[in-house]
């Protein structure tokens, strides 16, 4: 099928909107659509659309009766600043990981070994094991970083990579990732043992985590967002199960992996009391998309101080 829809200006979007029953000042839309786009925006105005008569699955152009510009835009400033307190505590949790992997690996296997010798890395085969090297070489190569130029002016002819603890602070994510990954469960279990959970549930906790490092990075829609990936709940502690019951697929399971690993290593942040500010302030926001639960108030992990 080929796509044939015409480009639009910002007062034909906005036109465009109102025909199909958006309420809202005019200029007002024309001025929210030039700064944040119709597409993007659409996202949000999504939910308010008519449902189609004969097909459950689908929704028509029309938007419900009383669906305003307004609330729409409420929902995408909503979203917007829950990615901002995502991204704090993420950034927490990843600098953690960075110090944590980089003393417990370098203090097992020396300073060099992560990039030298494969045997510190023995859950990474031979072929993962020269890509991840691959991408350490690359972004040591590309780091403008001062103490690289230092290290490499300094200690450049006897050593040509950075010492692990050095390393880790220019790695990327994904790197990082994979790095803890290949280590050995020993090194995986000190690493969580911070965090008062199993390696393994740990280690699915990272990867839904960079999921959602990578949605907010992107700017791009969280909030009643399901996430691809599913975290690992900890079977063996009552205060995920009860009396209330923290699932995986959706944000409720990730703020609240946020909340049990702040209170653990940032518990100074007021990232908890931030949180619980955005929903006080966003009343007409659904959270029950979020899997939020109507009693997650009462869930130990959330009534507890700290964060």
């Amino acid at each position: 099928m080929r796509y044939d829809k015409p480009p639009l200006s910002f007062e034909q979007q906005a036109d465009v909107l109102i025909s199909r029953g958006m309420q809202g000042d005019r200029a007002l839309i024309i001025e929210r659509l030039t700064t944040v786009g119709y597409y993007r925006l659409s996202a949000y105005w999504h939910p308010f659309r008519k449902p189609h008569p004969s097909d459950a699955r689908q929704v028509l152009n029309e938007f419900k009766p009383g669906c305003t510009f307004d609330e729409v835009w409420c929902r995408y400033v909503f979203d917007r600043r829950l990615r901002l307190l995502c991204m704090d505590a993420i950034e927490r949790i990843e600098v953690s990981l960075r110090a944590l992997l980089a003393t417990h690996h370098s203090q097992r296997y020396g300073a060099f070994a992560y990039v030298n010798d494969s045997r510190s890395v023995p859950n990474l085969d031979a072929r993962k094991f020269d890509d991840y090297r691959a991408d350490i070489i690359k972004e040591q190569t590309r780091s403008k970083d001062t103490f690289v130029k230092h290290f490499k002016t300094k200690y450049g002819d006897s050593h040509s990579m950075l010492p692990l603890w050095m390393a880790a602070e220019v790695m990327a994510f994904g790197t990082l990732l994979t790095f803890h990954r290949g280590c050995d469960p020993g090194i995986r279990a000190a690493i969580a043992k911070h965090y008062g959970v199993h390696e393994t549930v740990f280690t699915s906790w990272l990867l839904a985590l960079n999921t959602v490092r990578n949605i907010c990075a992107h700017h791009s829609r969280l909030w009643n967002r399901e996430l691809g990936i599913k975290p690992k709940i900890p079977e063996r502690i009552a205060d995920w199960h009860a009396p209330v019951r923290v699932t995986g697929d959706r944000v409720f399971g990730t703020l609240t992996i946020c909340k049990w690993s702040l209170d653990r290593i940032a518990p100074q942040s007021g990232w908890s009391g931030r949180f619980r500010a955005l929903i006080a302030a966003s009343p007409t926001v659904p959270i029950q998309s979020m899997g939020f639960p109507t009693n997650w108030q009462e869930c130990p992990i959330w009534k507890g101080g700290g964060a």
